[in-house]
């Protein structure tokens, strides 16, 4: 009986228990803010923005869209500013006059509008030979950017192989084939470059004469005219079948035409060249061993807006269907997304976005409304452009959600921050909640918001995965922060890291990578070909590479039959750079100078023993600042002064490039790439502060005293690596003792100059940073950039590629400048700052050293530094933006007008430091004196003048070692 009353209880317990656990976490379904729909994540995005497009289409929600076209023909403008433009007849086959624009400077033109209301516009433009990069403009209405997206409109180029067959070098593998532009009239809507509307963008034009400008910011374009126009409606597929039958329409005879992905015949960027996939014997063409170029795509083509075409030869008209063998193994847990053009339209309304699941191998994906259902494209006979476009599609709204919830958390942090500081103190109650009313609404409105764009993506993908978890995973920290505000300040580690991942989610999502090996085409019911081998092929795949394993010189780059004048180079860094190169060479540098070149991929730390062995290279390039001259002091490099045209070569290069290589009257090398720093700002963070970019170290000074009120941070470069045993001098130090006529060394290089008062105080006020203003001794500036604790700071100039690329949230809300200088009696700054580079070199004991030279004359020429940056940057993206030591080649890379001439600006004050015996020491040691002022609070004076003794003594070792007076 107590048995049985006991049961009871704990079933009534249970059932209580149950019901609070459902009335504290009520499904999703019961949350008041879930967003279930599309529709709703549009309505949710940016709509708070007064300078987005989804509030400027809010607007005007209610404004008519008149269908009528309005032309203006490029060469009528009306106002010219800033440029040369140049009418011309009949440009590149055109019937007619066009406008060509340079890469800077406004056109003005004069708009008749008869009816106010929302138009599209599309512009009639040919890419004019330039940088080969993006044509980049920003179109104003009135004088006025009508929101942002206007201010940064894209326009492709078009590019396709160089050779129509696929080149094999002298072992039997195929060439990646060279991307050349093919440049063609394109008329093209003004759409938003980062794919987040799918659609064209819309104007709002009222009624009369209204001024449309457009102002280069990159590249040249020709202009023959721009419209105002209103998109058509696009037909579903189930409104274009019934057409079908009553146009008499029938499906087509058996045929089965295929056409190979790597035989596209244009798209829009160089980096979408043939790649080689060896993942399957069943791709097309193969071989167990030999490179082969069999598929188009893979992580090349990812970004919105980037197409490849296809041409297809149809025998007669009639009905098809369409697959594709394609590999979608980057997205697991979402889909990457097409859009489908024939002839440049869109068939019907299902094509705009075309979903290729994840799948780790390779699939005949058939387009269709089910697997056995395929859609039915009328071709008529004769040739056609299939073009395929990444969008995002469904993604799109998803992904503006996000970038606002990140823009916002990131804009709590930062109030957060500063009320707490970054090191909040753990027995302290800040009261946020009262401090900061709206943050646990921010917080609970957000967990939704994210939930909901989690809920989203697995309920179409059908599973959970990482995708989701990282999104789950803050939704967790919110609604717990929401709920203990109190716990807010000791978990603001874990909540940047979190927002932070929200930030990679938005660039791991936005790109939409998939690999094509062919295209069929086919009448509806043709069986399609299998993706995948049989496992008995697979077997024999898997033998045969363990195998050629054995028997391929995988080192050697290229083709390797030797010449009468022959050379042997060693570069070390990756494979991808090595083809390139041995590309470059066997189509030019070989053909005009009838000497082979013998290029091998090496690790980096092998050419010493290799050099000590007598094994080393002719040539040796990428080579560390340090090296040759190292090598020069044991009579291992060349010394390229001797050879009678040095002088003119030297020219090409700024002598800060030059002088790490410069040793007893010789220069022992040539300067490939340099890098300098540069201030990097956070323009929006700055604005609110009231902030401009310090142009002098006494406003830097300012800025820093207003930034760490609102406890945030600016950032100077430091080294914190462990082993400093190569160290080169910090470059803040540098830049302090620079701008004040200091020098590392004296006039003959025997002794270290830092002993002199101006390198005293540069060192005093370099560790002051990080003992009066408590500098972080280590900072990861690019995430803190964007997250906007370090709002500005000083980096190298290459971490704008990886803002560029890494962080799309903060795209237009950030720029950089030249450094802060020091201001002279007469007013005017020093902008001084210390490069480093890498070289190519010319070792010793090289046979020829004439065909040596020559290579080296050729591999530092600006035609062949252009060609390889754009190559490199075709190759692997804007990240890969190649720092080209050559002062022309860096001028005609793809850099935005503006930020080249801030470069441009910033390498006028650029100095070399110079290399001697015992000079590693001086980046060690001054290393050392800055940790014992920062650490164990040394007095700066005294902290330097002990090393260096360290330095001197160093100097004078070697310089007795090397037998120099």
């Amino acid at each position: 009986m107590r048995s049985r009353k006991n049961k009871g209880l704990i079933v009534v317990l249970v059932l209580a228990l149950a019901l609070s656990i459902w009335t504290l976490y009520p499904s999703q379904d019961r949350r008041p803010g879930t967003l279930h729909a599309l529709e709703d994540f549009e309505a949710v995005s940016g709509s708070e923005d007064e300078h987005s497009y989804e509030h400027y289409l809010t607007t005007h929600a209610n404004t008519a869209r008149p269908d009528e076209i309005v032309r203006i023909e490029g060469e009528s403008y009306a106002q010219s500013d800033g440029g040369e433009f140049e009418v011309v007849q009949g440009y590149a086959g055109l019937e007619g006059s066009a406008v060509i624009t340079p890469e800077r400077g406004t056109l003005r033109w004069d708009v008749p509008v008869q009816v106010s209301g929302l138009y599209h516009i599309r512009i009639h433009y040919y890419p004019v030979e330039g940088k080969s990069s993006g044509i980049e403009r920003r179109l104003e209405i009135n004088g006025e950017i009508p929101f942002r997206g206007a201010d940064a409109l894209l326009f492709d180029r078009v590019w396709g192989n160089r050779e129509e067959n696929t080149r094999q070098d002298d072992r039997g593998n195929d060439l990646k084939p060279r991307q050349v532009e093919q440049p063609e009239w394109q008329l093209a809507s003004f759409k938003d470059s980062a794919g987040y509307f799918e659609e064209p963008y819309q104007f709002y034009f009222e009624k009369g004469s209204r001024q449309l400008s457009l102002t280069s910011l990159r590249e040249n374009m020709a202009i023959d005219y721009i419209e105002l126009y209103q998109e058509g409606d696009v037909p579903s597929y189930e409104e274009l079948e019934k057409t079908y039958d009553s146009l008499g329409l029938k499906k087509s005879s058996p045929s089965l035409l295929k056409v190979q992905g790597e035989d596209a015949v244009s798209k829009s960027s160089p980096t979408l060249a043939p790649i080689s996939d060896r993942s399957s014997p069943s791709l097309e063409p193969y071989h167990v061993s030999k490179i082969r170029m069999n598929a188009i795509g893979g992580m090349n083509w990812k970004l919105p807006g980037e197409w490849i075409e296809w041409e297809i030869d149809v025998p007669e008209d009639g009905l098809y269907q369409m697959a594709f063998k394609v590999k979608q193994d980057q997205l697991r847990g979402i889909y990457a997304t097409r859009s489908l053009t024939i002839n440049g339209k869109v068939p019907f309304k299902e094509m705009k976005r075309i979903r290729f699941n994840y799948s780790p191998t390779w699939q005949t994906h058939a387009l269709g409304i089910e697997e056995d259902e395929p859609y039915q494209f009328h071709l008529e006979k004769g040739k056609h452009r299939i073009r395929l476009t990444v969008t995002l599609g469904d993604i799109a709204p998803l992904l503006r959600t996000v970038e606002s919830s990140v823009l916002e958390l990131n804009q709590m942090y930062r109030k957060i921050l500063m009320i707490t500081s970054n090191q909040p103190d753990p027995l302290r109650d800040y009261q946020l909640e009262q401090r900061i009313p709206e943050m646990t609404e921010v917080f609970e409105r957000q967990a939704d918001t994210l939930r909901s764009v989690a809920d989203y993506l697995e309920q179409s993908t059908g599973e959970q995965s990482d995708k989701v978890a990282v999104l789950n995973a803050m939704v967790v920290q919110l609604e717990d922060m929401a709920a203990r505000p109190e716990t807010v300040p000791k978990r603001l580690d874990t909540f940047k890291i979190n927002v932070g991942g929200l930030g990679t989610w938005i660039l791991m999502v936005r790109e939409q990578p998939i690999a094509i090996d062919y295209l069929v085409v086919s009448p509806p019911d043709e069986e399609l070909p299998k993706a995948e081998a049989t496992a008995i092929k697979q077997v024999k795949h898997e033998l045969g590479a363990y195998i050629a394993s054995y028997t391929e010189d995988y080192d050697s780059i290229g083709n390797v039959e030797r010449k009468k004048d022959s050379i042997t180079v060693w570069i070390t860094t990756g494979r991808d750079q090595a083809q390139v190169l041995k590309g470059m060479i066997d189509d030019s540098f070989t053909p005009d100078t009838d000497i082979s070149v013998q290029l091998r991929l090496v690790p980096p730390n092998i050419l010493l023993p290799a050099t000590l062995a007598g094994e080393g290279p002719d040539v040796a390039m990428q080579m560390g600042e340090d090296i040759p001259v190292n090598y020069a002091m044991r009579n291992a490099a060349a010394d390229l002064s001797g050879f009678p045209d040095f002088e003119e070569i030297s020219g090409r290069f700024r002598e800060s490039g030059l002088t790490p290589y410069r040793y007893n009257d010789g220069v022992y090398a040539l300067p490939e790439q340099q890098h300098f720093p540069m201030l990097f700002y956070r323009k929006d963070i700055l604005n609110e502060l009231g902030l401009e970019p310090p142009q002098t170290w006494e406003e830097v000074y300012n800025t820093i005293s207003v930034l760490q009120k609102h406890n945030m941070e600016f950032y100077l470069p430091i080294d914190d690596t462990l082993n400093n045993a190569n160290l080169v001098p910090n470059a803040t130090f540098a830049m302090l003792l620079y701008q004040n006529d200091g020098t590392f060394y004296n006039e003959d290089g025997t002794r270290s100059a830092l002993d002199s008062e101006i390198s005293m105080d540069a060192f005093k006020r370099w560790t002051q940073f990080y003992t009066n203003y408590k500098f972080p001794l280590k900072a990861d500036f690019p995430n803190r950039f964007r997250t906007g604790e370090m709002p500005i700071g000083i980096a190298d100039y290459t971490t704008y590629n990886m803002l560029t690329v890494m962080a799309p949230e903060i795209r237009n809300l950030w720029d950089f400048t030249i450094v802060p200088g020091t201001e002279l009696p007469d007013g005017s700054i020093r902008h001084e700052v210390a490069s480093s580079t890498s070289a190519v070199m010319m070792l010793e004991n090289a046979a020829n050293k004439e065909a040596a030279w020559k290579f080296m004359k050729w591999w530092t020429d600006e035609e062949t530094q252009i060609e390889y940056g754009r190559e490199m940057e075709g190759l692997m993206g804007a990240a890969a933006r190649y720092p080209t030591a050559n002062i022309k080649a860096l001028e005609q890379l793809p850099w935005p007008v503006k930020d080249y001439q801030n470069l441009e600006k910033q390498w006028k004050w650029v100095k070399g430091i110079p290399q001697l015996p015992g000079g590693y020491f001086t980046g060690r040691h001054l290393d050392n004196a800055f940790r014992k002022v920062v650490n164990a609070s040394e007095n700066p004076r005294e902290a330097l003048s002990d090393y260096v003794l360290y330095i001197d003594e160093e100097i004078e070792l070697k310089r007795k070692e090397f037998n120099l007076k």
